[in-house]
């Protein structure tokens, strides 16, 4: 629930910043249930107000979203090898940041239905929350849309916390993430990239050197 709750504020502002792009409500609507991505929706709806080519706006989201290519190489070690492909492939259009930070720390193997209950009130929230800012986002405030976009934010730190609390490996990771994150927002050269590069390449890098450092142990199979 709270990530419904947390989707359904943020894409809300995501439907006003849409419709004074020149985007009807019912296209907006339709973007948001057809794409879970904050990051790409805010990007397209940026370029297609600016009239941007199609293969710079396919190409803009092939680069910001590119991070969860490797969110789904991550949970595939976390389902069953078994698991059919129609599943696989379902699951991977769900995967969001928010999803992937819960389902990664969970311990034993993840179920399909795990994922498809997640996916059943994150995908409402997203795409209801961007109808309703379509539609009504010019009755409210501007503090209160302010207060509505660091809502993502708030429920992303709600969801890391508790693996950091728990294991002083991922407490370290975080920390360094945030510091490598800074830095690539300062460092001339590096602060030009686009902001899913970057995400792209700190996920690689992190989590690659995490992966050989701290090596997870594989639990004993049953004789």
């Amino acid at each position: 629930m709270p990530v419904c709750i947390g989707y359904l504020a943020v894409s809300f502002t995501l439907g006003i910043v849409a419709r004074k792009a020149g985007i009807s409500p019912v296209p907006a609507t339709i973007m948001s249930l057809t794409n879970l991505t904050s990051a790409g929706e805010f990007a397209a709806i940026s370029l297609i107000a600016g009239g941007a080519a199609y293969i710079e706006l396919a190409l803009t989201q092939l680069i910001i979203n590119l991070r969860y290519m490797l969110m789904s190489c991550a949970l595939s070690q976390k389902v069953d090898p078994n698991l059919p492909l129609r599943h696989r492939l379902l699951i991977g259009v769900g995967i969001t940041d928010e999803i992937f930070g819960l389902a990664i720390t969970r311990q034993d193997l993840l179920s399909p239905s795990y994922f498809y209950g997640i996916m059943a009130v994150a995908v409402p929230g997203w795409t209801l929350g961007t109808a309703f800012g379509a539609y009504l986002g010019g009755l409210l405030p501007t503090s209160v849309l302010t207060a509505l976009s660091v809502a993502l934010y708030g429920m992303f730190i709600s969801i890391i916390i508790p693996a950091a609390k728990e294991n002083k490996i991922i407490l370290g990771l975080e920390i360094i993430s945030m510091g490598a994150s800074y830095a690539f927002s300062v460092i001339p050269g590096l602060k030009s990239l686009s902001e899913g590069l970057r995400i792209t390449i700190l996920t690689a890098a992190i989590a690659g050197i995490a992966a050989v450092m701290f090596p997870r142990k594989e639990e004993p199979e049953d004789a």
